[in-house]
């Protein structure tokens, strides 16, 4: 039996994605949402069928009839709506960061442990199936050992209206996009980095990052990555190994770039197998899925706090121009 949701924010991402994903999982439905503009909160409503638009954010954590909230708001607001829900007794699925340094993710776990309620960041790019096929290359040794990965996610954006673009809403590349090769190559070796280099470039007017690169570094390897909101768009990343290598060339969001498709080459024989995947919002259906079970059966998520919290670790050292990782 699945889930009933309230919506806090009527982001963009909420309407054209992740509502519909909750409404595909059989027997969840969205109850109810909450908006600071009451007017697109309404348009959303009416769009997917949602039969209540609340007031305020309080309004849906008071209500009897949401089980669990989905946050897509600001970053700046993750981890203030993240506890309010938590204390309100609502499971939560909240955007990534769920928080904006590394303690506030400790609290949450905290939070979570003391309620005994799930409570997740939305980080959707393991549960897609080329992450899976990646992950069991790179545990099979198909391309030998493991020496370097190289990963970037950029796009143009200039507009200082944009919440991306405001330091005061958590605005910023590295919050926004270079969590995605760090996650991405923890979530597919199942290792930790040790220590990370970073250099980054914050404009002067909006005081939010808008190029960082940097190095992880693993046990055997290294990732190299960087991230800009002011680059042409481009999501890429490469597992190098000693026998051969994996190229991925829409890691990351494939139904809004580009189809995903996989390149493994391996063997003396330089062998190319080509695996394609489309352009397609399957893991926002599978986390919502692996949320749900998470709560009916009480299961761990894919993607638990702890990880976030290792997450959050490396975007806060690489911010402050990186450093040893304990």
């Amino acid at each position: 039996m699945g889930l009933r949701w309230g919506v806090l924010g009527a982001a963009r991402i909420a309407d054209t994605t992740v509502i519909p994903a909750i409404q595909a999982n059989s027997g969840s439905e969205v109850t109810a949402i909450a908006s600071r503009d009451p007017g697109r909160a309404h348009e959303i409503a009416h769009r997917h069928g949602i039969t209540r638009v609340e007031h305020t954010y309080e309004d849906i954590l008071n209500s009897p009839g949401v089980d669990a909230v989905y946050i897509p708001l600001a970053n700046s607001d993750h981890f203030r709506w993240t506890l309010a829900a938590l204390g309100a007794r609502k499971h939560v699925l909240c955007e990534k960061p769920i928080a904006m340094e590394a303690g506030e993710v400790k609290q949450l776990i905290a939070m979570r442990d003391r309620t005994g309620l799930v409570c997740g960041e939305a980080m959707m790019i393991g549960h897609h199936p080329q992450w899976t096929l990646v992950t069991d290359v790179l545990q099979s040794g198909r391309i030998g050992q493991l020496l370097r990965v190289d990963g970037c996610f950029t796009y143009y954006l200039s507009d200082p209206q944009s919440i991306r673009n405001r330091a005061e809403l958590g605005g910023g590349g590295m919050r926004d996009i270079g969590v995605y090769p760090v996650a991405a190559t923890r979530i597919a070796t199942g290792l930790e980095p040790s220590r990370i280099q970073a250099t980054v470039s914050t404009d002067a007017r909006s005081g939010t990052d808008t190029y960082a690169s940097g190095v992880a570094s693993f046990d055997g390897f290294d990732l190299h990555f960087f991230c800009s909101t002011l680059m042409a768009r481009r999501q890429s990343m490469v597992f190098h190994g000693t026998d051969g290598w994996i190229e991925m060339s829409a890691p990351f969001t494939s139904a809004r770039y580009r189809e995903a498709e996989v390149i493994i080459r391996s063997g003396s024989d330089a062998h190319t197998d080509i695996e394609r995947f489309g352009e397609t919002t399957i893991q926002y259906q599978r986390m919502i899925a692996d949320f749900e079970t998470a709560v009916s059966d009480g299961a761990p998520l894919s993607y638990p706090l702890e990880s976030s919290l290792n997450n959050q670790r490396i975007i806060d050292s690489a911010l402050a121009g990186g450093g040893r990782l304990d």
